[in-house]
Formats: structure tokens, sequence, C-alpha cells
């Protein structure tokens, strides 16, 4: 922090208006930051940005000097989170943290989502299938779901999976 009063604070914000909040505030020249990760949707005009933290963004201002109402009534925005009617600051070292966090996010799941082709063997690390080997078959609903092949009971099963319960493995799986 370059001045004792200005800190980071949550703001809430309206179902999917997180962006026009974020446009807004800095047309006002409040700096803001407001989380988002890329993804690949089935649908080609579904939104390829989503937020980190639907219905919020985080705002760096002196609380004095900008005032509360004015965060409170901001176009698109609930109001500030507040604990006990007074809202938190939020420690410059955690957004900066939660900046790299985002950032490494993106880098990771991009290049393991992209990685994976169909046929490609994985291996399911969490959730009742934990434990068992599968075909990666295709991407579902951006990079959050994947549709994987299970052989069992001598048939070849289509599941669907979280992207984070697995991992590539090196050698293929014949089914």
């Amino acid at each position: 922090m370059t001045d004792s009063g200005v800190h980071w604070y949550a703001l809430h914000s309206k179902p999917r208006k997180e962006r026009q909040v974020e446009t807004y505030l800095q047309y006002q020249n409040i700096e803001t930051f407001y989380p988002t990760i890329r993804v690949k949707p089935v649908n080609p005009r579904a939104a390829k940005i989503q937020s980190y933290f639907p219905g919020y963004l985080f705002v760096h201002v002196d609380l004095a000097c900008v005032g509360l109402s004015a965060l409170n009534w901001v176009p698109g925005a609930i109001g500030l989170v507040t604990f006990g009617g007074q809202p938190p600051a939020i420690p410059d070292h955690v957004i900066a943290r939660l900046y790299e966090h985002v950032a490494q996010l993106e880098v990771i799941r991009q290049s393991f989502v992209d990685s994976l082709k169909p046929g490609d063997t994985v291996q399911i690390n969490s959730g009742p299938l934990r434990g068992y080997e599968a075909i990666f078959d295709t991407r579902l609903n951006g990079n959050q779901r994947v549709q994987v092949l299970l052989k069992a009971l001598g048939r070849t099963i289509k599941t669907t999976v979280n992207v984070k319960d697995i991992e590539k493995r090196a050698a293929g799986l014949a089914i």
C-alpha cells in the first residue's frame, strides 16, 4: 500500500453484472480487480470468459475519500461485503496472491485441456470412479467437464467427470 487509507475491498454485484460494475468504476478512476478465467465452451455463442468469483470483484479505494454509499450505489452492484456492518479490508498480499493464482490456473488449465485428444488415456483421481483408467472422449460445458469412456462389465460406458479429477496417462488403453 502506498497510502495508509487505501485498501482492497470485496464488492458484491448483481448476477452477471461484474463487468458492467468494473467498467463503471474504472470510468470513476477507481482501481478494480475482476478475476476471470478463459474457457472453451461447447456452444460457440456461450461466454468464453467466466468470473472466478461469480457476483464479486475487488476495489482498491480509500473509503474515507470515496465514501461507502458511492460504492453501494454503483449501477449493477449490490454493495460492499460487510461483516457487522463494516467492510473488512483485504490485505494487499492476498490480492497479489489471487492475481498469481488466477494466472497460474489459466496456464495450467489451458495447457492440460488443450493437450487432451480423443483416445488419450486418463486416470480418474477423485470421486466415485477414483482409481479407474478411462479414455478421453470429448470436452463438455467449457473446461469444467469432460466425457470419458470406461470399460466395465465387458462394455464400454460413456460417463462425465470434472476435468480437475483426471490426469493424462502416458500409455494408451485398449477398449
